[in-house]
């Protein structure tokens, strides 16, 4: 059973809890028990949108610095596969995912935050890739997640310099979606996951893959990801009882399959 990472169920929405005091360091153990619970929560018909929280005080300040002073490359070359996988596996959780990040988001808590779909930030959130300050770079996704998102230009400027930036500024330059005061980050990241407890599902897990494999393919090989993915979609339940609701002017009742 998982120490300090919780998966908690309720009304088809779940949340990846992190809670190790006192700013959820993001060491070898918080690394296998997010990885599991994200697995989990992929797999589970019951669960339809997930959330990542780190709690009302904090999302996650990075790395286990204590744990990683030590090692050798070699040490690394060993470690560095698990803790990416880790990250993966909330990224490929295929249902809608958001982060709802209070405090710090900070180096590989800002790499966790960038494998949600959403992220939903307090007003006096930090947010940052400060690797560099200890003479290393993000090392669990955050060169290649971040610049997706923010652009090129941007990430190299927060990878570079190792600043980071407030809640105002994430969302100016994209790394925030939406920003609320510190009370209601959850509540509104639960506000949105919930709007999918009875969506869909294969709709919405389709429409993930598509976007999420065609931003690493040229136009032509989206688009063929998209047409095969819409297609498919056409032997669903849920196609039948969208189209016909549509068609009756009725609200469909989705079964998820």
């Amino acid at each position: 059973m998982a120490e300090f990472v919780r998966l908690e169920v309720a009304d088809a929405v779940a949340t990846i809890r992190l809670d190790k005091p006192k700013l959820n360091p993001l060491d070898g153990q918080m690394q296998a028990e997010i990885r599991a619970a994200a697995e989990e929560a992929a797999e589970r018909d019951d669960i339809r949108a997930v959330i990542v929280y780190g709690g009302p005080k904090v999302f996650a300040a990075g790395a286990d610095i204590k744990e990683m002073a030590d090692m050798s490359r070699d040490d690394m070359e060993k470690h560095s596969g698990p803790l990416q996988a880790s990250f993966t596996a909330v990224a490929h959780i295929p249902k809608p995912t958001v982060a709802a990040v209070t405090g710090y988001a900070l180096g590989g808590g800002c790499e966790l935050a960038l494998c949600a779909d959403r992220r939903i930030v307090a007003e006096d959130a930090k947010l940052g890739q400060p690797e560099i300050t200890l003479g290393i770079m993000p090392g669990a996704g955050g060169t290649q997640r971040l610049s997706r998102l923010v652009g090129p230009s941007k990430a190299k400027d927060l990878i570079f310099t190792g600043r980071l930036v407030g809640a105002e500024e994430a969302l100016r330059i994209g790394l925030a979606d939406e920003v609320v005061p510190a009370e209601a980050v959850y509540d509104t990241a639960l506000a949105w996951a919930s709007q999918f407890a009875t969506g869909p599902a294969y709709a919405l897990r389709a429409a993930k893959e598509s976007i999420d494999r065609g931003l690493d393919v040229d136009i032509d090989a989206g688009l063929e990801i998209e047409r095969a993915q819409f297609a498919g979609l056409f032997g669903t339940e849920d196609r039948g009882i969208g189209m016909r609701a549509f068609m009756d002017k009725a609200k469909p009742d989705f079964v998820g399959r």
